[in-house]
């Protein structure tokens, strides 16, 4: 697993915030956070579509504990087929045999985390925020901010810097 990334933590508020379809996609889902946004750029058409309806949002419920995406048996045929209710989407294949279906990739954008130079996979989801309250003792400004609680205080520092920019010179105590 890539050290750097399980230690860079999101706050839900923070990949609702990334929620365009056209230029700022993220979603969560099973405690990892994807940036999709270039996925989206790079593939245009149906397929991407529910993907870009998604931005911003948690799509666990699309995938089994084991993060493969959910299988029904469909039926009317009897067989296995990927459940995607939302429609069907990039990497997924078609239910009935096609000559068109892409299969020039290596994983599918939902397995980046397992590849060598993830491409999308930017950290993982808190599984416990919290509200802080930081106080700027020279003058006085206060500002509260949701942090995660796996964060470590360089990290909430720097969340602190969009209220502040003078804070990164600036020493923190607790």
């Amino acid at each position: 697993m890539h050290e750097d990334l399980t230690r860079t933590y999101f706050t839900p508020n923070e990949v609702a915030s990334h929620n365009s379809s056209q230029n700022d996609c993220w979603v969560s889902f099973l405690g990892r956070v994807y940036n999709l946004t270039d996925l989206i750029l790079e593939n245009k058409g149906a397929l991407i579509q529910p993907i870009a309806d998604a931005a911003g949002k948690d799509i666990s419920h699309w995938f089994d504990p084991k993060g493969d995406v959910k299988r029904h048996i469909n039926m009317e045929t009897g067989i296995e087929e990927y459940y995607t209710p939302m429609g069907r989407f990039l990497h997924i294949p078609p239910s009935d045999p096609s000559m068109d279906f892409n299969t020039d990739f290596d994983l599918p954008w939902w397995k980046d985390h397992e590849s060598a130079e993830p491409k999308y996979w930017v950290g993982m989801l808190s599984k416990k925020t919290r509200m802080i309250r930081i106080v700027n003792m020279l003058t006085k400004d206060e500002h509260t901010v949701e942090v995660c609680s796996e964060d470590i205080l360089e990290q909430i520092q720097s969340k602190y810097l969009m209220h502040n920019k003078h804070a990164a010179r600036l020493s923190c105590s607790i």
